[in-house]
């Protein structure tokens, strides 16, 4: 599913127009990504929570070469779904 499938699927379910539809999803996913960057968790009742998880930099391998290589620490994005949307998953 691509945003223009969840744009089309709100603009269907609701009755609004698609460009309201469009700003509406852009909207949300504008406050989940500057809350996810400000630090914060997304907690999302029934669905789940998005959280920010710092990897420290470690030791790789370069898998054609064998070389050994330093990777970077960074931040990653966790999911971790509710019992709600398990439940649904897996019934």
């Amino acid at each position: 599913m691509t945003k223009a499938d969840i744009i089309r699927d709100v603009h269907e379910k609701i009755g609004v127009s698609k460009s309201d539809a469009a700003r509406f999803v852009e909207s949300v996913l504008d406050i989940i990504k500057d809350t996810l960057a400000g630090g914060e968790d997304v907690k999302i009742s029934g669905f789940g929570k998005l959280s920010i998880r710092e990897k420290t930099a470690r030791r790789g391998r370069n898998p054609q070469t064998g070389q050994e290589i330093e990777i970077s620490s960074r931040k990653v994005l966790t999911f971790k779904s509710s019992q709600v949307l398990k439940k649904a998953l897996n019934s």
